[in-house]
């Protein structure tokens, strides 16, 4: 039967002991994984369903989540990757012309947990000093928690540290991608024309940045992640696109760095990287990458380009990162965080072969950083003309 009114029903239970009692939304059942925080205060559907929150439990500042609903439109994947949602107040009743159905109702359906009435603020707090922590979340409608075995199985949680989670989420195979950017009043319209032949390297590729690629001209085939550099080449690109995507980009690095390097030392063709892209880049070109803290994920970080001066409102989600002091010669830093200093972008100085950390695609400037794609597009352009000539 049902927990009385004012009995918790869902608890999420820290590594160290540490618990956390709300009320329990969505599926019903136990998850462990690596918790991080996002600062966003729109995109709770595009925060769950990108594939580069795999292995994560997502706590959320902003304390109106649900109210929008959800459609299958805002959809970044085919089905919810994070594993949960945390929220401070309870989701509420969608209230948006585009809702096609409740948050809750939705994360049941797609088995993912959620719990709500939890001090976000204290808990974010605590990430922030302490690192993203192992958790498990729980969820009972009748409110019957074995703490104990809830701390053991945060404890026994591996971490995102050494694992590749890109072939987890990472397409079965090969496919082409035409849909371009939402406008008003048609929607998502498709790619008709002839554009630029682009190789996306799927390591758990947001749509939205695919729709971007297509409406700037480029005809995209989607590629699985552990494809090697002949795979690409035999597609004869012009462009080659590198996608965001979760986990250690060391671990990811076994069997893509290989690939991004015969690439690179076969063709000339430009090459654009996103977030994981971006790390796998940076890892072919000679550099390393580390764990943060807590990383980043929201959509209100500004970016400085350190070659226009311009700072860019972005939005990021990551939890490891390209260390700067490692690029090696003929390698150069383009893009720095204004809040703690990182990386976000990099570039080789002989070749169109560039890569930021952050996501253009989500538009949180809202166009600040749109011109990376036509950037991309204008670089096969150039090349193209030299070749033809």
């Amino acid at each position: 039967m049902p927990a009385a009114p004012d009995t918790p029903t869902a608890c999420l239970v820290l590594a160290d002991g540490t618990v956390f009692y709300g009320r329990g939304f969505g599926a019903v059942g136990t998850t462990s994984a690596e918790l991080c925080f996002n600062t966003a205060m729109t995109g709770y559907q595009e925060i769950m369903t990108d594939p580069s929150y795999a292995g994560q439990v997502v706590t959320f500042t902003f304390p109106h989540i649900g109210n929008t609903g959800v459609t299958a439109e805002d959809d970044e994947a085919a089905d919810p990757v994070a594993a949960g949602m945390v929220v401070k107040w309870d989701p509420s009743e969608p209230s948006n012309w585009r809702a096609q159905g409740k948050l809750t109702e939705w994360l049941t359906r797609t088995g993912r947990i959620g719990i709500g009435g939890v001090d976000t603020r204290r808990l974010t707090r605590q990430i922030r000093q302490q690192g993203a922590p192992h958790v498990a979340l729980a969820h009972d409608p009748e409110g019957n928690f074995d703490l104990e075995a809830l701390v053991a199985q945060a404890r026994a949680f591996a971490g995102l540290e050494g694992v590749d989670l890109a072939r987890e989420v990472t397409c079965a195979q090969s496919y082409r991608w035409d849909e371009q950017r939402w406008a008003w009043p048609e929607g998502y319209t498709r790619r008709t024309t002839p554009g630029h032949k682009v190789v996306a390297l799927d390591y758990g590729a947001k749509r939205n940045i695919l729709r971007c690629l297509a409406s700037a001209g480029c005809d995209v085939t989607v590629m699985p992640a552990t494809s090697t550099a002949e795979d690409v080449l035999a597609q004869n690109p012009d462009g080659v696109f590198l996608s965001n995507g979760p986990g250690d980009p060391a671990a990811t690095g076994k069997y893509a760095v290989p690939m991004i390097k015969g690439v690179l030392e076969a063709s000339d063709v430009p090459v654009f990287g996103i977030c994981l892209g971006h790390q796998m880049l940076a890892l072919a070109l000679g550099a390393q990458t580390v764990k943060m803290n807590h990383g980043h994920h929201g959509a209100n970080h500004p970016v400085k380009d350190l070659e226009t001066g311009k700072v860019e409102i972005t939005s990021m989600n990551h939890g490891f990162t390209v260390d700067s002091q490692t690029l090696p010669h003929g390698v150069v830093e383009t893009h720095r965080s204004l809040f703690d200093g990182s990386n976000c972008g990099i570039r080789m100085t002989d070749r169109p072969v560039f890569s930021v950390q952050y996501h253009p695609e989500a538009s949180p400037g809202p166009q600040d950083s749109y011109y990376l794609f036509e950037r991309f597009a204008a670089a096969m352009a150039a090349r193209r003309a030299v070749t033809a000539g």
